[in-house]
C-alpha cells in the first residue's frame, strides 16, 4: 500500500508563490508516475503535473506551464510543485497521486492523497 500526504497548501494573494510537498510512505516500481491534480468547487479534477521518479520527464498542463515547476526527491521520497504567479482561478485542493503509466488521466491513477487546499485571492 502507497500512502501519500500532501502539505504546503494555504492563503496567498494574487502573483505570490506556495510550494506543495508530497511524502510518499513507498515507493514501487510499479507506479513511477507522479502527479498533482487539482479541483475546484463545482468543477471536475484536473491534470496539473506530472513527473517519473526515474527519468528527467515533465508534464505540465496548458494552464500553469512556465509558473508551476514539479521536482522530486527521491531520497526523501518526497514530490513538489513549486507554484508561482498564482492566480485566482488557481484555487482548489491539490491533490498528488501515483500512476503505472497514464500521465494526464484522472482516471489511470491509482494512489491518491487527502488533498492540501490553496485558495488565491484577487
Amino acid at each position: 500500500q502507497v500512502q501519500l500526504v500532501e502539505s504546503g497548501g494555504g492563503l496567498v494573494q494574487a502573483g505570490g508563490s506556495l510550494t506543495l510537498s508530497c511524502a510518499v510512505s513507498r515507493r514501487t516500481f510499479n507506479h513511477p508516475v507522479m502527479g498533482w491534480f487539482r479541483q475546484a468547487p463545482g468543477k471536475e479534477r484536473e491534470f496539473v503535473a506530472a513527473i517519473i521518479w526515474t527519468g528527467t520527464n515533465t508534464y505540465y498542463a496548458d494552464s500553469v506551464k512556465g509558473r508551476f515547476t514539479i521536482s522530486r526527491d527521491n531520497v526523501k521520497n518526497t514530490m513538489y510543485l513549486q507554484m508561482n504567479s498564482l492566480r485566482p482561478e488557481d484555487s482548489a485542493v491539490y491533490y498528488c497521486a501515483a500512476s503505472r503509466l497514464s500521465v494526464r488521466s484522472v482516471a489511470n491513477y491509482e494512489y491518491w492523497g487527502q488533498g492540501t487546499q490553496v485558495t488565491v485571492s484577487s
